[in-house]
């Protein structure tokens, strides 16, 4: 089974809108949504959710009841979790669960709870699977959540026999891109001719280089901004990577958006064709 992880430096470059297109493009596969901060592909695409699971991305602390207000778990905390009161209370945004308050409370009225983080489902397009998740707003186990996410792929992968997965991962360097190029068998990058392009490009290079992961790259929208264009052609040159393809702006696109629909279903469209290109460079790298 193949993994192929879309990512970018930064959001917004399009990777979202390149990843409906290669589902739509890819046979016998699953999709994942590994932007789990702030998922589009289940917009995009319409799904029929089969199932819900609760994330328990760690715990929190509670105070109960039979608390006598001596202040020391306030005294304790490192991070201004408890607030005042009869009884005490936590505030759980601020909690890290670390428990130094449990062990300090000289009457046992606190103790720890698993906390929900988010939740994560399976749903379905049609025949096809797609796994994807929301976390929970304040929330930080974003990474954990990707596992999760990519857990349920592969089983509805190796439950149907499907041959690939999509993912679409979290833009940035952060946990969450980590979480989503790890164990992939090829990635693709997608860039964009700005200012800060290719200092984005740049640093998610690093990051899939560090985990040893095949890589190429896609300019979208190139043609908004050709000098800046070919500054990242001439650092791919000078990095030694190749270029999958290049996707000129195109109102298609927004179009085919808008109706949920992926560009590429559009025989006219200028960035579908770009796209098939791209799709036929990404098989064959994959066999």
């Amino acid at each position: 089974m193949k993994q192929i992880a879309i990512v970018s430096g930064k959001g917004g470059t399009g990777k979202t809108t390149l990843s409906g297109s290669l589902s739509y493009l890819f046979d016998n596969h699953v999709m994942a949504d590994c932007d789990v901060d702030a998922p589009n592909l289940h917009l995009l695409m319409k799904p029929e959710t089969l199932e819900i699971h609760e994330y328990i991305g760690g715990k929190k602390a509670e105070i109960n009841d039979t608390c006598i207000a001596c202040g020391i778990c306030e005294r304790t905390c490192r991070f201004d979790a408890i607030r005042p009161g009869n009884p005490y209370s936590v505030d759980p945004y601020a909690c890290e669960g670390c428990g130094a308050c449990v062990l300090t409370c000289p009457i046992n009225a606190i103790s720890l709870n698993d906390n929900r983080s988010g939740v994560y489902y399976l749903s379905k397009v049609d025949d096809l699977p797609l796994s994807h998740a929301l976390l929970d707003p304040g929330e930080e186990t974003s990474g954990g959540l990707i596992a999760e996410v990519r857990k349920l792929a592969l089983k509805a992968a190796e439950d149907e026999k499907r041959e690939t997965i999509i993912i679409d991962g979290s833009p940035g360097i952060g946990c969450a891109a980590t979480s989503s190029i790890t164990g992939a068998n090829y990635v693709v990058i997608v860039a964009e001719p700005t200012v800060s392009g290719l200092h984005d490009l740049d640093r998610i290079v690093q990051t899939v280089r560090h985990f040893r992961r095949k890589f190429g790259i896609v300019i979208n929208k190139f043609d908004l901004n050709l000098d800046k264009t070919q500054e990242i052609i001439d650092w791919c040159k000078k990095e030694n990577i190749e270029i999958l393809g290049k996707i000129p702006f195109d109102p298609m696109v927004r179009e085919a958006t808008i109706k949920a629909e992926p560009v590429v279903i559009n025989e006219n469209s200028k960035a579908a064709k770009a796209i098939r290109e791209i799709y036929k460079k990404i098989k064959d790298q994959l066999s």
